[in-house]
């Protein structure tokens, strides 16, 4: 972090409109925030995704020599890691890639089969004879009769296990030829053979870490596929942001730890407990807490049970201002009074960071509605002869609204955590921490007075105002989009 974001008040400013609209030429800047560097993402939709496989297939298939079912039980063995594939080929030698992903080919088997076609073999699950015609051999040799390896076929499929399909041979670990088990599953059960094709074709999402599927709600359909780096987020072509690492809404600045954690402190009763320890006190005869709601130190329970406020002993009822009957609880035990200023001061912070995180939460959901009406505006300001035909700006503006509120919102969050006890107690001292936090605190603050200099400028109604104010306008959010953008990207790597 920078000494000069100090000012709370300093705004960043461009020296003409063209170098601001440089500054937001790029959409993507805010997508990938922990790395400067240009990440590509792919968008595959469900029309997409057949073509996205079928080319991972063919660089295998044509450097091995391969069928496309042999292709296919490398690449899910892989993980669909074309580069992770070829690297174990050049290290260990084809037979090996070969045999740990269960491919076993064994020579002459096609002469063999032809000659048994006609004769009468013995299955050796069902113990019956059958002609050859209805027996199955698969690429490791083992062979049996028809009805019994659909029965097999049947089972795995329905079992979730429809893209590695073993052999039944006992302690034979080849994988099945996936065309033999459309074959014998579709004469029979059609729609069962219709959902190992898609079992088979969602493996390129489901077994691929490079590639998860958008957590829209509703699903959208689509998957997304980043090339280099994994720990990045990214937005899906239906508008959702989100964490590529975790599958969660987009966090950052937050880590994937720190948002869980975050997470389940919010939706958990673990605050609840809190509270309950500060301001309640536990009956001696029922145990459940109970809130004193007066001046005096001797309460009584729903249960008619009553006690000292102050040590939590069971008392009589007869008392006066100074002293209850029969009763002396001399001091606090020091333990407890520092359970519960520890207590206290922990339930003050969560609080306090909690208070903003939701505050700037629900700024965010109620800006949202702003995206039709800036689309209403914009769309009734082109059909006007103003000076400006272009009204861009309004919705990149919105669009940088949008972003650098999430991030404000999550950087309390990150706070919470970074300059607490719970995951870095260790990793700076209380002078460095301190000073860390001081700076943190400035930008953010920096960062929350442009975001609400934006919204305020979106907010009106340009669409009425003549040229001038126009203009004016739209220098305002060309210099707070650039200036929140600067801000965001300042708090990722800082």
């Amino acid at each position: 972090m920078d000494d000069n974001l100090s000012g709370e008040e300093d705004v960043y400013y461009y020296s003409s409109d063209q170098e601001s609209l440089n500054g937001l030429d790029n959409e993507q800047s805010l997508l990938q925030p922990v790395s400067s560097r240009a990440i590509t993402v792919k968008v595959i939709t469900k029309e997409s995704l057949l073509a996205a496989q079928r080319e991972d297939l063919r660089r295998v298939m044509e450097l091995l020599t391969l069928k496309e079912h042999h292709a296919r039980t490398l690449l899910i063995y892989y993980r669909w890691d074309v580069e992770k594939l070829f690297a174990v080929l050049v290290e260990k030698g084809k037979d090996s890639l070969f045999s740990v992903a269960g491919l076993t080919f064994l020579e002459n088997q096609t002469c063999d089969a032809s000659v048994s076609r006609s004769s009468m073999m013995s299955c050796d699950i069902c113990i019956e004879d059958v002609l050859g015609y209805q027996m199955t051999r698969m690429d490791c040799g083992h062979s049996f009769c028809n009805n019994c390896w659909a029965e097999h076929f049947t089972v795995k499929i329905n079992e979730g296990q429809s893209k590695r399909i073993i052999c039944m041979a006992h302690k034979c670990n080849a994988i099945c030829d996936e065309d033999v088990v459309r074959t014998l599953v579709s004469k029979s059960q059609p729609d069962l053979a219709e959902k190992f094709d898609r079992f088979l074709l969602e493996s390129y999402i489901e077994d691929n870490k490079m590639v998860k599927w958008c957590p829209s709600t509703p699903h959208c359909g689509n998957a997304i596929r980043v090339e280099d780096d994994e720990l990045c987020e990214v937005e899906c072509s239906c508008g959702f942001q989100f964490c590529f690492s975790c599958s969660s809404q987009a966090h950052s600045p937050c880590s994937c730890a720190m948002w869980e954690l975050w997470r389940k402190k919010c939706y958990d009763e673990s605050e609840t407990v809190n509270w309950i320890t500060v301001h309640t006190k536990q009956c001696p005869k029922c145990h459940k807490p109970v809130e004193k709601n007066g001046g005096c130190n001797l309460v009584t329970c729903l249960c008619r049970q009553s006690f000292c406020w102050l040590c939590g002993g069971a008392t009589g009822r007869n008392h006066t201002w100074s002293r209850i009957s029969g009763h002396s609880c001399g001091r606090f035990q020091e333990d407890k009074e520092k359970q519960m200023e520890r207590a206290k001061r922990d339930l003050e912070r969560y609080m306090h960071y909690h208070n903003r995180y939701k505050a700037h939460t629900d700024s965010s959901k109620l800006e949202a509605e702003l995206s039709y009406s800036i689309r209403k505006k914009v769309s009734f300001s082109e059909k006007r002869e103003l000076q400006p035909k272009d009204f861009s700006w309004a919705t990149n503006g919105l669009h940088r609204l949008f972003r650098s509120r999430r991030v404000i919102s999550y950087s309390y969050p990150f706070a919470f955590y970074m300059f607490g006890d719970e995951l870095f107690k260790d990793e700076m001292s209380s002078e460095e921490r301190e000073i860390k936090q001081n700076l943190f605190e400035d930008q953010q603050q920096q960062l929350e007075a442009n975001v609400e200099k934006l919204s305020k400028f979106l907010e009106e109604p340009f669409d009425q105002f003549a040229d001038d104010k126009v203009m004016q306008i739209r220098i305002q959010v060309i210099n707070l989009s650039v200036a929140v953008d600067t801000l965001c990207k300042k708090m990722f790597v800082e």
